[in-house]
């Protein structure tokens, strides 16, 4: 799940795959590193949720005024400059998966466990304990609104 997620991170990133498992755990287990878990689905709703907001704390942090966030970065790779900042769009993406959440929580479940998670629209379903159709039009919904959550920066229509 969190190589699948760092594939959509920008180039030069500090946090690693195996750094965000182990941040996900310390953040799912607490300090005594004890936990009870309700089924498998619920276990990995948890974990796309800790990755979820490892992720964007880590953006938020990138972009802090303090660390030069209103500056523009470029990093330097051999070959090419890296491109567009990745960071900017999941914060977007989180802004609109929260109003989403609040219209459809369900449906923001889904999207957290395949666009953070990395899961397939067959696993997810199997997660959510859905069927693989239902999650196909629950996907299709989803997809929509956040193509238009993304698109249109007043969201009052979609409250």
């Amino acid at each position: 799940m969190a190589a699948a997620q760092m594939v959509r991170e920008s180039p030069g990133q500090t946090l690693q795959p195996t750094a965000l498992v182990h941040e996900a755990y310390l953040r799912l287990t607490g300090a005594a590193g004890q936990s009870t878990w309700g089924s498998r689905g619920h276990f990995f709703a948890a974990a796309a949720e800790a990755m979820r907001r490892i992720l964007i704390e880590s953006a938020r942090r990138r972009n802090a005024i303090k660390r030069g966030g209103d500056l523009q970065r470029a990093e330097f790779d051999l070959n090419e400059f890296a491109g567009r900042a990745v960071s900017n769009e999941i914060l977007a993406v989180d802004e609109a998966l929260e109003r989403f959440a609040r219209v459809a929580p369900a449906k923001a479940e889904l999207v957290k466990l395949r666009y953070f998670a990395g899961f397939t629209l067959v696993e997810a379903a199997d997660l959510l304990g859905i069927s693989p159709r239902e999650a196909d039009r629950w996907w299709a919904y989803a997809k929509s609104w956040l193509k238009l959550a993304l698109q249109d920066p007043d969201p009052s229509w979609r409250k």
